[in-house]
């Protein structure tokens, strides 16, 4: 017997995720001070009600955002690993390749995560959605060294914020000698 699918179910979570892309683009645009119900629903071309009908509270928008940005990272690095794995390869290219992504054409997106992810700091209640990427890398990356694995999470969130705030995003290249060091097995 097939299941039935809810036609109304799937349109929901079309909608919840059409709000969440929205509240990136906003925070690209305008920060994190910019969200509000009505920024949110206008970029998504939605009606406001929309928007508080999926998230009765800007924390619950912001935090649906943050896990949703882990969700993507933590795919997004999976298959970095992936491939890294299927070429033999320690991940360093890939990694620096990654990073020069985010910090050249993703620049915005990177900033928006950020800046959601510092938010955490300030409202005790978006920490645990913060922490979410950090646990899924955690649990996705084989490593026998926890504090070697910690100094090169802190190493590439570093590289990140330094980035970010360059005149001009470093390549891959540039980053490649940095991500190899900090993979290197101690």
């Amino acid at each position: 017997m097939r299941q039935r699918v809810d036609g109304r179910k799937v349109r929901g979570e079309k909608r919840r995720a059409e709000i969440i892309e929205a509240t990136l683009r906003v925070i690209e645009r305008d920060g994190v001070a910019g969200v509000t119900h009505r920024t949110v629903a206008k970029e998504a071309g939605v009606p406001t009600t929309s928007t508080t009908y999926h998230f009765a509270g800007l924390d619950d928008l912001l935090i649906a955002t943050l896990i949703s940005c882990a969700r993507d990272m933590a795919t997004e690095v999976y298959w970095m690993i992936d491939r890294a794995r299927s070429r033999g390869s320690r991940g360093a290219e890939e990694v620096a390749n990654l990073l020069a992504e985010a910090l050249g054409p993703r620049r915005g997106r990177t900033v928006a995560e950020y800046e959601l992810y510092l938010l955490a700091a300030r409202r005790p209640e978006l920490r645990p959605a913060a922490r979410r990427w950090l646990d899924v890398l955690t649990s996705m990356v084989r490593h026998d060294d926890e504090v070697a694995f910690r100094v090169f999470l802190a190493g590439i969130d570093g590289l990140l914020v330094q980035g970010l705030i360059d005149d001009e995003p470093p390549t891959a290249e540039e980053l490649r000698p940095v991500v190899d060091y900090l993979l290197k097995p101690r």
